[in-house]
């Protein structure tokens, strides 16, 4: 450990909060991009006869994720205190680019029923298990790895790659809702 408390190089000290600043964009990119097309997505996932319970269904799943959030940060601290921070945060971002890649292709109740709605609580589930691990194992492993003079600035990237990937979530969902009209969005763009 060098004299100021880092127990990396500059250099390194850079990758590490590229690494989680990056790792949390995604994260919440994914995560907030579904809570800002929710009213394109829930007739594709539940029965057009009543679009308000569509779409509280769709929110329902929506707050699915973030229930899992806590259980997520449990399983990935004890995951990271035993085989380290570093290869935790990289399972919780493939098993986030996962679910997100299965969500742009699940069928739609028009083709598969109720199994649609169903499989669209699953990939959420795991989404809110995955942000859970992200966020909470980043944090950690920025603020451990940092200088001690500089772990609340360092710590702090987490959160700011947490707001940036909302706020891209948020400029995609203006992007494509702008870019379609209205039934090509709810045909295929909502998937990009």
């Amino acid at each position: 450990m060098a004299p100021d408390g880092s127990t990396a190089k500059p250099a390194e000290l850079r990758h590490r909060i590229m690494a989680g600043f990056i790792g949390n964009v995604v994260e919440w990119y994914d995560f907030a991009l579904y809570g800002y097309l929710a009213g394109v997505i829930a007739p594709v996932f539940f029965p057009s006869n009543d679009p308000t319970a569509g779409l509280i269904a769709t929110y329902g799943i929506f707050a699915a994720g973030f229930l899992m959030r806590p259980l997520g940060a449990a399983v990935f601290g004890w995951f990271g205190d035993r085989y380290g921070r570093a290869r935790t945060m990289q399972i919780s971002v493939v098993m986030m680019a996962m679910p997100t890649l299965f969500l742009g292709i699940l069928p739609t109740y028009a083709q598969v029923g109720v199994l649609a709605p169903a499989l669209l609580v699953l990939v959420r589930l795991l989404q809110g298990l995955s942000v859970g691990g992200e966020f909470s194992s980043s944090a950690t492993y920025l603020v451990e790895t940092a200088p001690l003079k500089k772990r609340g600035l360092t710590g702090s990237w987490a959160n700011i790659g947490s707001m940036s990937g909302s706020l891209l979530g948020v400029g995609a969902a203006a992007l494509v809702t702008n870019l379609f009209d209205a039934q090509t969005l709810a045909e295929w763009a909502w998937r990009l």
